[in-house]
């Protein structure tokens, strides 16, 4: 599958006009991660948005007194780095894979320019950031209420719940 088919087929893209996508895909270039690679690391700074392609990434968050807590897994169609196209490449997570992944990356500066200068481009990524955001924050608020589990939320983008994941590795 080419770069621009990974761009239009990814859930963040789908259904977005054919035209726009070939403009993003314009900036866009893929990135492979191998198994517990990081993709980057919470306090430091990342400049591109990634949308998942294939496999799964943990986020983990640094907790004082517990160490690194996963705090979700991200899969295919989910988008990581997100504070990068809002203006903060500072990363308030850390993100590792948990198996062979492939992203499909855009320079932060470059697609926030692109959606700046094109106003529709930037409706529509806008749009599923925002989409997707309510997806993350909703499986925050079921994380919170099982602070003390023993599962991490995988996002469920067919009715926006989240299924209970075993925690993978240690990390």
């Amino acid at each position: 599958m080419s770069l621009l088919e990974s761009v239009s087929y990814s859930d963040f893209l789908r259904g977005m006009p054919d035209d726009l996508v070939v403009r993003l895909g314009r900036i866009a270039h893929a990135r492979a991660y191998a198994i517990g690679e990081v993709l980057f690391s919470e306090g430091t700074e990342h400049p591109e948005f990634h949308v998942v392609v294939d496999g799964h990434v943990r986020l983990d968050m640094f907790v004082p007194r517990r160490g690194r807590v996963p705090i979700l897994t991200a899969g295919p169609g989910d988008v990581l780095a997100w504070s990068a196209l809002i203006g903060n490449s500072t990363m308030t997570s850390t993100a590792v894979a948990l198996e062979p992944v492939r992203t499909v990356a855009f320079p932060s500066e470059q697609l926030q320019r692109l959606c700046e200068t094109e106003h529709e481009i930037g409706y529509h990524v806008m749009r599923r950031l925002a989409s997707a955001l309510s997806r993350r924050l909703l499986a925050t608020r079921l994380q919170l209420l099982d602070l003390f589990g023993e599962h991490v939320p995988v996002l469920d983008r067919d009715n926006m719940a989240t299924q209970p994941q075993p925690l993978h590795g240690g990390g």
